[in-house]
């Protein structure tokens, strides 16, 4: 029986999935099959950072996200391997995937996909528009809406390959580039950091201190997040940073003057 071996080449920062290809060498090589067929016993192989996924007729039937050589059996039920990536993998398969061919008729259109799930760093963003930010400080009675801008960039990662795949790139022909999905990924983030940074203010966290307090700002952005990229897209924020952070000249002058007057005050009372 023909057997194929298929395998991924190193996948850079900026490609998040790509079709996976046989690799024809040796006499068991299947030089005449099917390109869109798997024999049974083929070999994906997978590396390190990498999930597989088999598509049969647009369903997924297989899934392996832990590095090292998958075998393929379309006799049994899948072998679902998830690695690191968490068992609620297992519950997404329950939902999109599929245990048996159709109808235990043939496969007809099959394909080997792979998934980039390293962390996806060099995500430029900045704030277009003003970030409102409230100012609280009990200590001196101060309790004033600011206008924040900031710059800089965040990583993210794929985590559910399953949702990434039935809900963002589905069956694409060779590759799926970061470039596709980041302009709508920006405008997302950049509508969840307003409530994001709220978090921070509720908190009594200055604005001056923001960029000292990211990993509040990652979680709170993972939640904001969460219906559109986590439940539908099976991606998360990884990390997140602030190269600059300003307010209006007039505003950063009135806080000062307020926290001078609350300063004479307090040492006029001392006195």
């Amino acid at each position: 029986q023909w057997k194929e071996y298929f395998y991924c080449e190193a996948m850079p920062a900026d490609l998040l999935a790509t079709r996976g290809w046989k690799r024809q060498s040796g006499r068991s090589a299947n030089t005449k099959g099917n390109d869109n067929i798997i024999s049974n016993g083929s070999i994906v192989a997978i590396a390190d950072g990498q999930c597989m996924i088999i598509v049969d007729q647009g369903k997924v039937t297989e899934f392996c996200a832990e590095p090292g050589e998958f075998k393929y059996d379309s006799s049994t039920e899948p072998s679902l391997f998830y690695g690191k990536l968490g068992k609620n993998i297992l519950d997404t398969f329950k939902n999109i995937g599929k245990r048996f061919t159709f109808g235990g008729e043939p496969p007809k259109d099959q394909r080997v996909y792979y998934f980039n799930t390293k962390e996806l760093i060099g995500n430029k963003y900045g704030t277009a528009s003003p970030v409102p930010f409230r100012v609280v400080d009990n200590n001196i009675g101060l309790d004033v809406d600011i206008s924040v801008r900031c710059n800089g960039e965040y990583s993210y990662r794929i985590t559910n390959p399953l949702l990434f795949y039935t809900n963002v790139c589905s069956n694409v022909s060779t590759q799926y580039d970061a470039s596709e999905l980041a302009p709508r990924l920006k405008s997302e983030l950049m509508n969840a950091l307003q409530p994001a940074l709220a978090t921070l203010s509720a908190n009594k966290v200055q604005y001056y201190e923001i960029p000292a307090h990211t990993l509040e700002i990652s979680d709170a952005l993972n939640e904001q997040l969460s219906n559109i990229w986590r439940k539908k897209r099976g991606i998360e924020v990884f990390s997140f940073n602030i190269n600059s952070l300003s307010i209006p000249e007039e505003q950063q002058k009135k806080i000062t003057e307020w926290e001078e007057n609350a300063m004479t005050c307090l040492l006029y009372t001392s006195d």
